[in-house]
């Protein structure tokens, strides 16, 4: 059972603060943007919506029935792309609400897709392997004729990683013939990409980097904190402190952690793995889990839930910059709070993208029938997060508005034309 525990994604964002300000940002910037209101209701609406029942004989004898859910919310620049996450909780209005953020985020990476979102309702924790491979095989035959290559292509979330992918594809390639590109997030040697387990932690510190370039400082010798230490806080840490960041507190589920002299980022990983997380490491002393977000810092990093800095909290922020390596963590009170405060914040739907960039270059990898070196998937990375924070910065200096406007008018925007280019509304 271990197997597919140690392969599942560590992202575990509170779904419902995306909800409400996913709307609220798109709203914002289509009035920004002067979109026409038909169109902007039309951009709203997702493309498609199934819901399909999944019964499945359990190790056991019984039958057991979970429904099943994807969102295809746009597909004007492209085929869609967004996870598949195990959880109790998959909601409809979540699953939207995280749909349409992916065709926003795509749209403002610049990679020529749109978004899609999906999951099943269950537990991953209380179902043996055997029984997620027989459940990821019968929701696979129920939409496999809605995903494609060049349609839908679905990729790991919350309680799924590179084996379920393996199972998606092999059940996939049943009905249609081998075909590699048709999920991202596999393992290496079904056609996965090297680089894609780092890929949003690392997009995470050239965002970091290009937003302090923007203001005349480094990554080096800059105060970090983090937020989060599973795949995205523990690579964005390693990747920060290679880089000569010098990183003070760290939390994860465990507890929090702090040495204003730097933690030793090589040893607290090692930790981490033998101790499955961060709680009693010696190279650094206990602290508040609650105070993470207010210790004194240079940046703060919080790559762990949704909600997390709001209204309570915000004043006492002491870090000057925010980079939003989780999904959503700044709620629409805190950011007016911050802003007026003069903190800086780099938005999620920017910030967090390396990820779904690199699931592009596997897929391009897999069309191709060409894989690349590791190296070559790092600095295509590097070019795509330059390019997105300059395209971000000019929609700022166009509309004047902060970063995460920027971004949202630059993703929106994009969508938009697309949309209109192909002959909306004929």
């Amino acid at each position: 059972m271990g197997y597919v525990r140690l392969l599942t994604v560590n992202n575990c964002d509170r779904d419902i603060y995306a909800l409400a300000a996913t709307n609220r940002n798109f709203r914002l910037a289509s009035r920004l943007l002067g979109l026409d209101s038909k169109l902007e209701k039309s951009l709203l609406i997702p493309f498609r919506e199934i819901k399909v029942e999944c019964t499945i004989p359990k190790d056991d004898g019984t039958i057991a029935s979970f429904v099943g859910f994807r969102v295809q919310h746009d597909n004007a620049r492209g085929p869609m792309k967004g996870g598949i996450r195990y959880h109790p909780e998959v909601e409809p209005d979540e699953v939207n609400a995280l749909a349409q953020l992916m065709t926003w985020k795509t749209a403002v990476a610049k990679i020529p897709y749109g978004g899609a979102k999906g999951g099943i309702g269950c537990d991953p924790s209380k179902l043996s392997v055997s029984e997620l491979e027989r459940l990821t095989r019968v929701f696979t035959q129920k939409i496999h004729d809605l995903i494609g290559i060049h349609t839908d292509v679905p990729a790991p979330d919350m309680g799924t990683g590179p084996q379920t992918m393996a199972w998606i594809l092999d059940e996939y390639s049943k009905f249609h013939g081998y075909s590699p590109a048709v999920v991202t997030g596999k393992p290496i040697d079904l056609g996965g990409s090297l680089g894609r387990d780092a890929a949003t932690g690392r997009g995470v510190m050239f965002g970091t980097e290009a937003l302090l370039n923007e203001h005349g400082k480094s990554i080096s010798g800059q105060r970090f904190v983090i937020q989060g230490f599973g795949n995205v806080g523990s690579w964005a840490a390693k990747l920060i402190s290679e880089q000569g960041g010098k990183i003070v507190a760290v939390s994860d589920i465990t507890g929090a952690i702090k040495n204003k002299d730097g933690i030793d980022i090589e040893s607290l990983l090692n930790y981490t793995k033998e101790h499955r997380g961060v709680k009693g490491f010696d190279g650094a002393h206990p602290i508040d889990a609650n105070s993470i977000l207010v210790e004194d810092c240079d940046i703060l990093i919080p790559a762990a839930l949704g909600g997390v800095i709001n209204r309570e909290n915000a004043n006492e922020i002491k870090a000057k910059f925010i980079i939003e390596a989780a999904n959503h963590p700044t709620d629409p009170d805190a950011d007016e709070i911050l802003s007026k405060k003069g903190v800086v914040i780099l938005p999620d739907i920017y910030a967090n993208s390396g990820g779904v960039t690199v699931s592009y270059f596997e897929w391009v990898q897999n069309i191709q029938g060409f894989m690349w070196e590791e190296e070559k998937v790092n600095d295509e990375l590097k070019t795509y997060m330059n390019r997105g924070f300059k395209d971000m910065k000019e929609m700022c200096k166009t509309h004047s508005c902060d970063l995460r406007m920027g971004a949202f008018t630059l993703g929106v925007n994009r969508v938009a034309r697309a949309t209109v280019l192909r002959g909306w509304g004929a």
